[in-house]
Order: structure tokens, then C-alpha cells, then sequence
């Protein structure tokens, strides 16, 4: 996996997503936050809309990816960065090849379903035709924590 380095603004678009995530509480969905940037500049944001939407895709690095993709009138994200608050999964971490995305930055592992470091690295392997760039760990309590109430609330 190719490690990128955390940037001195990686922490506040960290917390843009994480507003994402818990706006999620609201729609009664697991709060994952997403933010697309590009040069500096807020392109896309989302919030899991996988019940909402009653769309099994819809998770908010997809949502943001479709976003930011018609926001800038191209589905190649060349120059973007993802932050999530969550570990990408296998279908996320795919999508994030297919948009040619330079780098993720996310905050928590996901230790069951996470394909980017818990398992899989599919956004470092090559038997794919892209790689992506990763930072993982920003913010990492916060957004666990928020994960950690919204399952231990729903288990009462």
C-alpha cells in the first residue's frame, strides 16, 4: 500500500465528513461521512444513504463519488481526495479505482469489512490498473466513537 502522509488540512476535512456522519443520526442511518476535495476546494459531500434511499449502494463514498463526479463534469477524480469517516469496503474501495481518486484519507479501521488496510488492499494491489494513495488513523477516535454509540445504542 502506497502510504501518503497526513497533510496539516486533513483534520478539517476530516470533521466536515464527521458533520456528515452524524447528520446520518437523523435519517436513522450508520453514521459514515464522506467529503470529495480538489485543490484545496470542497467539490461533494455525503452522508450514508443506503436506507434512505433504499439503495444497497448508497453508502457515502458513493453518493459523494456521484456527486463529485457530476459536479465536475467527469467520472475520472484524478486530482481528488476522499475523506471517510470509516474504512472503505470492497464495493467502496472499487469505485474509488474506477474514478481514478489520487488519494483516501479516512479516519477508523473497519476491522469486518474494511478492504482497504483490514483486508483485501484493493486500493494497493497490482492486479488492478490504479493505485490509490492512503492515510488512515485521522481522527480515528472520533469517528470510531461515533460508530461505537450509534451500534451500542441500536443493541440497547
Amino acid at each position: 500500500m502506497e502510504t501518503a502522509i497526513e497533510t496539516a488540512d486533513d483534520s478539517a476535512w476530516m470533521r466536515l465528513a464527521l458533520d456528515e456522519a452524524r447528520a446520518c443520526l437523523d435519517r436513522d442511518e450508520v453514521p459514515v461521512g464522506a467529503a470529495v476535495v480538489v485543490n484545496s476546494q470542497l467539490v461533494a459531500r455525503a452522508g450514508n444513504r443506503t436506507r434512505s434511499d433504499c439503495d444497497p449502494t448508497a453508502h457515502a463514498e458513493i453518493v459523494a463519488l456521484r456527486a463529485a463526479a457530476r459536479q465536475l463534469g467527469n467520472y475520472r477524480l484524478t486530482e481528488a481526495t476522499l475523506y471517510v469517516t470509516l474504512e472503505p469496503c470492497a464495493m467502496c474501495a472499487g469505485a474509488l479505482i474506477q474514478a481514478r481518486i489520487a488519494r483516501l484519507v479516512f479516519g477508523a479501521t473497519d476491522p469486518k469489512a474494511g478492504a482497504v488496510v483490514s483486508h483485501f488492499g484493493l486500493c494497493a494491489s497490482p492486479a488492478l490498473n490504479h493505485r490509490v494513495a492512503v492515510t488512515q488513523g485521522v481522527l480515528a477516535e472520533d469517528c470510531g466513537d461515533l460508530l461505537r454509540d450509534f451500534f451500542r445504542q441500536r443493541r440497547g
